[in-house]
C-alpha cells in the first residue's frame, strides 16, 4: 500500500501515543476527526495499523534480567518447529530465524539470573536444540516494535508515497 505524508504523519502521531483522539490526530495533519477516522480504518483494512496494545515496561513487573540466546539445531529443525518451542516457554519474549552460523535467536526475559538460567536449561532441552550460545543483556538502550516512521527523504524510513 502507497502511503501519502498524511498517512505517514497519522502513523507516526499514533506510534508516539495510540490513545491520541482522532480530533487531536486532525488538528495536527489539518483534517477533521471524521477524515482521520477514514484513513485510520483504511491503515488497518489494509494491514499498514495491525492493532492497539498496551506496552508494558518490564522493569516495572521485575522481569529485570534478560539474554539473546542463540540456537543451533539438528539439521531438519524447520521454523514452525521453533516457533512452536519458544511459544511454549514463557520467558520467551522473542524468537527469529537468523543467517549465519545459528539457526534462530531467541530472547528470554526473567525475574532474575536464576530465573533466566531455569529459562535456558527448559529451552536446551528441546529435542531438535544441538547447543546454544547465550548473551546476557546488560542494558536496553533502544527498544521499539517497529522503525518509528520518519517523513524525511534521505532516511530510509519514509514509506513509499503515491
Amino acid at each position: 500500500m502507497r502511503l501519502d505524508p498524511i498517512d505517514q504523519q497519522i502513523i507516526a502521531l499514533l506510534q508516539e501515543d495510540a490513545r491520541s483522539s482522532y480530533a487531536d490526530i486532525g488538528s495536527v495533519v489539518a483534517l477533521s476527526a471524521p477524515a482521520v477516522k477514514r484513513r485510520v480504518d483504511r491503515l488497518r483494512s489494509n494491514g499498514v495499523i495491525r492493532g492497539y496494545t498496551a506496552l508494558i515496561d518490564p522493569d516495572a513487573l521485575g522481569w529485570t534480567t534478560e539474554a539473546f540466546v542463540e540456537l543451533f539445531c539438528t539439521g531438519r529443525t524447520s521454523p514452525q518447529q521453533i516457533r512452536a518451542a519458544a511459544k511454549r516457554h514463557p520467558a520467551v519474549v522473542g524468537a527469529y530465524t537468523i543467517s549465519g552460523e545459528a539457526d534462530a535467536l531467541v530472547h528470554l526475559r526473567a525475574l532474575d539470573m536464576a530465573g533466566l538460567e531455569e529459562a535456558l536449561e527448559k529451552l536446551r532441552a528441546e529435542p531438535f536444540v544441538t547447543s546454544t550460545r547465550s548473551m546476557i543483556v546488560l542494558s536496553r538502550l533502544v527498544e521499539r516494535l517497529a522503525p518509528k516512521v520518519v517523513t524525511e527523504p534521505g532516511t530510509g524510513l519514509t514509506p513509499a508515497t503515491s
